[in-house]
């Protein structure tokens, strides 16, 4: 593939090419995510300034901005050192003074000559009664006036920039700005009623209005669907080259699945039968599978999952499902013994536990194919670890793993198809953005028998109140859950809490019927009093974080969350999930601390109406933005600057199904709107996009 284009190469250059940028405003501008001249273009003002001119400062507020002309009538140096300098003005209906700290006198009257008209803009004060406007933002003569916008846009700063000299820089940077060939589809420029690219540029750095700066303007919608476009192009060349990658076409006739489904007590749900259809329809095909199972907590995946594992078993071949700590790997194996035994298939688990002889017999058996379905920890990334012939990899809360370790896990089987699954209910637009490439299937129908669980909100003065419920439940043979508060992100604090309560919890409850695990603990201790909770011996688990995911005790019908406003709503529905899990009616208690923050609150009301994932995950989305539901360390989330992942999900999608269409009609990127679209790849940096055209 060709490079960059010519006429790009002004905006990739140096940032001290742009009026009014030397070597030190460039430094600063890094601050900005800056580093070049077309940096800046997509760098938009987040406000805007009404300069529009007035007759006079009368009748103002504090602090606001009032454009005038005045009469220079009279300069007052200070007296003494560190006094400010001023200077008595008039318009059309009062005087008011200029006040300047730290002034140059000379310079003034130069500026300001007494008698002189001039246009002064800036926030208006008051002082001892009196009007002032200290350090103007503009002073000009009248043959000027059109120098100060009637609308002055407000950029982002950072130490060392000013407003000046980014509306300077970036006016520069616009001039640099190419025509450049239209790379949006054209019925759908015209039904939008997009401007085009140079237009929309100029558009949302000139701004008339507050209307002209939201995200619904047309011209930053345009600019934002440029952006998501690039990368769902990105998404889909990726999502090209990995169909790419051959693998076992693997179908079996079914007869283990429908021993399973006809042992199973109910029918399952139209979301799981659809899944285990697309499942089953990409591991017939000779290129790899390539999907997510996202499904909320208690949707059935493990049931999803093991009919895939089980195509891979009637074909003769091997399946392994894969998950990110031993507790999970555990419970998932205890999930799976018994559907195993309906089919008559052996299951082993596998985990950096297993040592020696027995190892060693654990390999063997895999190796000789002996092993069917093989459950694990990352141990099975291991070099020692060998399939006879593995066709499926599941991979359990795919966040946890990089890529490079999915990739290692494909080496192991290199004909095998790969699922990854997740607990997490992801918002559309997110799951766009990060698994773009990957064909998504989703369970949001909760299976039958499984029941509502009742969600109260407790303040914290009601503590008695809530441990003696729980002392009533336990009596009647429950079991409960106490996680404690998160405390400053610190976890010997967090342990320190968790401590306390166990001991509040023992006086009462006694001794042997309260458990203890927080994340200072050695493995084993943990797994040791986990195993207690779940063999019933303790009745009470006090918790920190560590048990949000995948643990399931059905006897534990009560959960009670201390300090919930601490925690993201994620979160709490996650450890909400927890309970519900057997036939007895559950509790979740969120017990909070007055006064409650505007968020907390809505988080608790949001839990308290709905125990559907994604309606959870969509109000987390619009109540803390992208970068922090996922976590950015681990989210692979692209960073737009123009674009709005939790105002424009349907641009996203929009923009998915564009980018696969354009891809589909035209792989290579060769017809004209192919190669605009290259020029855009370019343009926003997205040069593994490029990469994949020019091996494709």
């Amino acid at each position: 593939m060709t490079g960059r284009p010519e006429s790009l190469f002004p905006l990739f250059g140096d940032l001290e090419k742009l009026d009014g940028v030397g070597p030190k405003t460039a430094k600063a501008m890094a601050g900005l995510g800056v580093e070049k001249p077309r940096d800046l273009l997509f760098t938009l003002p987040h406000s805007g300034i009404n300069r529009a001119p007035r007759e006079t400062v009368l009748g103002t507020a504090p602090g606001e901005v009032v454009t005038v002309e005045v009469e220079i009538l009279a300069h007052h140096a200070p007296r003494s050192r560190g006094r400010p300098y001023h200077v008595q003005v008039q318009d059309a209906q009062t005087t008011f003074q200029l006040v300047f700290f730290h002034a140059r006198g000379d310079y003034l009257l130069r500026q300001l000559p007494e008698g002189a008209r001039r246009i002064v803009s800036g926030k208006v004060e008051f002082y001892d009664g009196m009007i002032q406007m200290p350090h103007p933002d503009h002073m000009v003569p009248l043959d000027q006036a059109n120098t100060i916008p009637v609308f002055e846009p407000v950029y982002p700063l950072t130490s060392g920039v000013t407003q000046k000299v980014m509306t300077r820089a970036t006016a520069s940077a616009l001039d640099m700005a190419p025509e450049m060939d239209e790379w949006i589809d054209a019925a759908l420029a015209e039904r939008e009623d997009w401007p085009n690219w140079r237009s929309a540029l100029n558009a949302v750095h000139a701004p008339g209005n507050n209307a002209d700066l939201a995200p619904e303007s047309k011209a930053r919608q345009r600019l934002a669907y440029d952006e998501l476009l690039s990368h769902q192009i990105t998404l889909a060349l990726a999502r090209q080259s990995s169909r790419k990658v051959p693998a076992h076409p693997t179908t079996g006739a079914g007869e283990l699945r429908s021993k399973v489904l006809n042992a199973l007590p109910y029918r399952p749900t139209g979301a799981q039968s659809r899944a285990m259809e697309d499942i089953a329809d990409d591991m017939a095909k000779d290129l790899r599978m390539n999907r997510l199972l996202q499904g909320d907590v208690g949707a059935g995946k493990t049931l999803v999952a093991f009919m895939a594992l089980l195509i891979a078993v009637e074909a003769g071949g091997q399946g392994v499902l894969m998950a990110p700590t031993e507790i999970l790997a555990r419970q998932h194996l205890e999930s799976l013994q018994p559907l195993a035994e309906d089919a008559g298939v052996v299951l082993e688990l596998l985990t950096g536990r297993d040592k020696g002889s027995e190892r060693k017999a654990k390999l063997r058996a895999l190796v000789e194919g002996k092993i069917q379905i093989l459950v694990g920890t990352h141990a099975v990334f291991q070099k020692d670890v060998a399939f006879r012939d593995l066709r499926l990899a599941i991979i359990d809360e795919q966040h946890r793993f990089g890529v490079a370790q999915r990739l290692e896990l494909a080496q192991k089987g290199p004909g095998a198809h790969v699922l990854v699954m997740t607990a997490t209910p992801i918002p559309r637009s997110l799951s766009l953005a990060q698994y773009g490439d990957m064909d998504v299937s989703v369970l949001d129908e909760k299976p039958p028998g499984r029941k509502p669980i009742t969600t109260a909100l407790v303040s914290t003065g009601r503590m008695d109140e809530v441990v003696s419920h729980l002392q009533g439940a336990i009596d009647r043979g429950s079991q409960a859950y106490w996680v404690c508060p998160l405390v400053e992100e610190s976890e010997v604090v967090d342990m320190t809490a968790a401590e306390e309560r166990f001991k509040r919890l023992r006086a009462v409850l006694g001794d042997d019927k309260v458990g203890l695990v927080h994340g200072q603990m050695p493995p084993a201790e943990k797994d040791a009093a986990m195993a207690r909770f779940v063999a019933g011996d303790t009745s009470v688990l006090v918790a920190t974080t560590v048990i949000e995911v995948g643990v399931n005790v059905p006897n534990a019908t009560i959960m009670v969350i201390e300090r919930a406003e601490s925690f993201g709503l994620a979160q709490l529905h996650q450890l909400r999930g927890r309970v519900g899990r057997g036939e007895a009616a559950s509790t979740c208690l969120l017990v909070y601390q007055h006064p409650l923050s505007e968020g907390g609150k809505r988080r608790l009301e949001v839990l308290r109406e709905t125990e559907d994932g994604f309606r959870i995950s969509e109000e987390d989305l619009a109540m803390r933005g992208a970068g922090d539901v996922i976590g950015v360390a681990q989210s692979g989330l692209p960073r737009f600057r123009v674009a709005d992942l939790e105002r424009q999900t349907a641009l996203m999608a929009l923009a998915q199904s564009d980018a696969r269409k354009l891809l589909h009609d035209d792989p290579d990127l060769t017809s004209p709107r192919g190669q605009a679209v290259r020029s855009l790849l370019w343009l926003m940096e997205q040069d593994r996009a490029i990469r994949l055209i020019s091996v494709g």
